[in-house]
């Protein structure tokens, strides 16, 4: 088993060692190494409307409906509304709703429904993706040979973990239709993800401090285990301190899944570089050293780990970086 690092990094400060709850401490709260059981199979792709329509009914008296400017009896009619509008009020709907319950029924409508959505999406296995080594030849990164570059949506990755981007709540973005990665995972995984969250912060009894790490199960994502760490939020320059925080988020969810024994592939994204406004041409060499530096301290842990970028400027930010210093 490989440790955990401690927590005195200058970079954790006070309020990590007295916040940061260990594993040991929530991994049978959240079911950690039980296997995620749907209530229900997934639905044919010509049932998908009839249960977002019946989603919609079993959570029009959610206290949450009110929040979306709508009421109950306008969910429980939506027969002139379009498929993807009734899908797009759900989604709302699951991303402003708070962690708890939900009604009779509407598990077995959402399990449906995700599970659908999910086999309807391409999935992607990172063991097939070309490494760092193989793509970028002469590259001076030292873990070129077990880490990947991929540009794509994440929430199709089939890794065995993937990490989120959170916020200091940890319960995901709560802003209908934002197109963060905190919303795009939670969306795709089900409300159980912020539920799991939800416990988790319960028990620290604080806020996610900046730096560290929590792991849930997936859900109806392709990767079985989500990660959530958050990282330094940016006003105006980074600082050397950023520049540490954001290294030390790094480590913590290469720590923390290294606790986790069956994972060995790991999926980032590029954690701070969105709404959080961390640079990414300086985020980028951030990210590349810091997980280059623990696979040196800790060979063969992982068989890949990968940097998955979206955007333009996020793919050009990695390339720059990877190509410093390449030989011709």
């Amino acid at each position: 088993m490989i440790p955990i690092r401690a927590e005195s990094d200058a970079a954790a400060g006070t309020e990590t060692q007295l916040s940061a709850l260990p594993l040991t401490a929530y991994r049978s709260a959240v079911a950690l190494d039980e296997p995620f059981l749907p209530t229900a199979a997934p639905a044919t792709a010509a049932r998908l409307d009839a249960h977002v329509r019946s989603a919609l009914h079993l959570l029009s008296a959610d206290p949450a409906v009110p929040r979306l400017g709508l009421r109950s009896d306008s969910l429980r009619h939506l027969t002139n509304a379009d498929a993807d509008t009734a899908r797009r009020v759900l989604r709302a709907l699951l991303t402003v709703r708070d962690p708890g319950p939900l009604p009779k029924g509407a598990d077995r409508e959402l399990d449906a429904l995700l599970g659908a959505e999910r086999n309807l999406r391409p999935t992607v296995s990172v063991r097939e993706l070309p490494t760092i080594e193989e793509e970028f030849h002469g590259t001076p990164s030292q873990a070129a040979a077990e880490t990947v570059l991929w540009r794509g949506d994440i929430t199709t990755l089939a890794a065995d973990a993937v990490v989120n981007a959170a916020n200091s709540q940890l319960l995901g973005c709560f802003r209908p239709l934002h197109p963060c990665i905190d919303n795009a995972l939670h969306n795709a995984a089900g409300p159980h993800l912020r539920d799991d969250c939800h416990t988790i912060t319960t028990a620290q009894g604080a806020v996610e401090p900046a730096g560290t790490a929590k792991i849930t199960r997936g859900y109806h994502l392709p990767a079985r285990y989500v990660l959530h760490t958050v990282g330094p939020v940016i006003q105006g320059r980074p600082r050397a301190h950023d520049a540490q925080v954001l290294a030390s988020s790094y480590r913590a969810c290469l720590d923390l899944a290294a606790e986790v024994e069956t994972i060995r592939t790991l999926a980032f994204c590029a954690i701070s570089t969105g709404v959080f406004g961390y640079p990414k041409e300086e985020a980028a060499p951030v990210a590349l050293h810091t997980v280059a530096d623990w696979i040196a301290a800790y060979p063969g842990r992982f068989d890949r780990v990968v940097f998955t970028v979206f955007e333009d400027d996020d793919e050009r930010a990695y390339r720059n970086a990877l190509c410093v210093g390449a030989r011709p």
